[in-house]
């Protein structure tokens, strides 16, 4: 193994508009690899599907910046991410990530996602109802933005009015382009965004709802209810799940299928296929990229190496899941794969909470964008979209054109 960290050149745009290449020779490299990542900061990359599966499971590799040697990782972090850290169930270990789940899991059921479903399918239909008689649009602008941002809105509980601007500050603080945001812009959405939240908060207390917010502030277990500074990190949390990454599961599940016309094309005849398609989506270009960060509180050895304490361990997802030694023709997509088990939504503690949604929305989205858009084709080369660089991966847009006046049948 090369003892020279490679530079994961997110300037470079061949390398933002396909990674995979690199991905390959660092994953043929060794199984884990120095590197310099986003930010210029350093971390070990772990390259392999095995070796990614079981440090997700690692409790000696942790989820808390704080254990991290580098001050800069905690320097970098927006204004937000800071001040919610403690609370954040995301960033925090056992004992508080078990409570805050237990918690969260009492409010965000399985029940109350699946009732979302002729709700999501109702958007979905409203969003192309706007765009079939042009016979053109931009799926990210027009379908797969405003979509999970009207879910997030209705399950959270945000009124019809306030969700232009609850969506303006979101995008402010979470959506990422090419180059790094103002933040001083990032903080004063924050600003607006934690007021708003808190006043929200003291809506739902005064007069609860049948929406999530509402939930949360009312569930509590043996030990105590969540506390504000916790229902804030919660709602953030919520947002990022809930948000950002279905727009990329979306926007980037339809142009990878537009890339690979066969399984389009397979999948518009056999819409049975759509559950294993969107596994396969989350697998071969999945929102999450390159991984997933963790810390290491102690030496440890991952596949013979020696990661060092307070060292960033970044848990390749994107490599990982392309690894030939568990997936045969890893760069192929193809949407009959069985027995998928990808690593995109994590693995073991820290699994999505929000990936039942995510399924249900790119489910129902894809689905209804290829039953009501007939003839669906890129309106620019596929060399021109342009995708996000580093973190949370997905195309910027995705401009499109079809038959007009698709069929409606739901």
């Amino acid at each position: 193994m090369s003892q020279q960290p490679v530079l994961l050149p997110y300037a470079d745009p061949g390398f933002v508009a396909d990674p995979y290449p690199l991905y390959r020779r660092l994953r043929e490299d060794g199984p884990v690899r120095r590197a310099v990542i986003a930010g210029g900061l350093d971390a070990w990359l772990v390259t392999r599907y095995e070796d990614g599966l079981a440090a997700l499971s690692d409790p000696r590799l942790s989820s808390d910046v704080r254990d991290a040697s580098d001050p800069r990782l905690i320097e970098q972090l927006p204004e937000f991410e800071r001040e919610s850290m403690i609370s954040n169930m995301l960033r925090s270990d056992p004992p508080d990530h078990t409570r805050l789940r237990r918690l969260v899991s009492k409010a965000f059921t399985a029940r109350r996602v699946a009732e979302l479903r002729p709700r999501i399918q109702e958007i979905s239909d409203r969003l192309l109802d706007a765009v079939v008689p042009a016979g053109r649009a931009d799926l990210v602008a027009d379908f797969a933005l405003p979509l999970p941002v009207t879910v997030i809105s209705e399950l959270l509980g945000v009124p019809v009015d306030d969700r232009q601007d609850f969506q303006r500050w979101t995008d402010a603080m979470l959506v990422r382009g090419e180059t790094m945001p103002d933040p001083v812009v990032v903080n004063e959405a924050w600003q607006h965004m934690r007021a708003y939240v808190t006043k929200q908060l003291e809506a739902k207390r005064a007069r609860p709802g049948d929406d999530l917010l509402s939930a949360l502030i009312s569930a509590h277990d043996e030990e105590r209810r969540l506390n504000d500074d916790e229902l804030i990190a919660m709602t953030f949390l919520l947002l990022v799940a809930g948000y950002v990454t279905t727009v990329n599961l979306i926007g980037g599940g339809i142009a990878a299928l537009l890339a690979h016309p066969d399984q389009l094309t397979l999948l518009r005849d056999h819409p049975e296929l759509l559950p294993d398609a969107i596994e396969e989506c989350l697998r071969y270009d999945g929102p999450v990229n390159p991984g997933i960060a963790r810390f290491a509180r102690e030496d440890v050895e991952i596949a013979g190496v020696t990661v060092p304490r307070g060292a960033t361990v970044l848990i390749a997802s994107a490599i990982a899941d392309r690894d030939p030694a568990r997936y045969p023709d890893p760069d192929r997509l193809d949407i009959t794969r069985q027995n998928n088990g990808h690593l995109a939504f994590g693995h073991g503690i820290h699994y999505c909470l929000g990936a039942p949604l995510a399924r249900l929305e790119g489910q129902i989205a894809i689905g209804t964008v290829l039953r009501r858009l007939p003839d669906l084709a890129l309106a620019v080369p596929p060399a021109e979209l342009r995708r996000r660089p580093g973190g949370l991966r997905g195309p910027v847009q995705l401009p499109v054109t079809f038959a007009p006046l698709g069929d409606r049948t739901t």
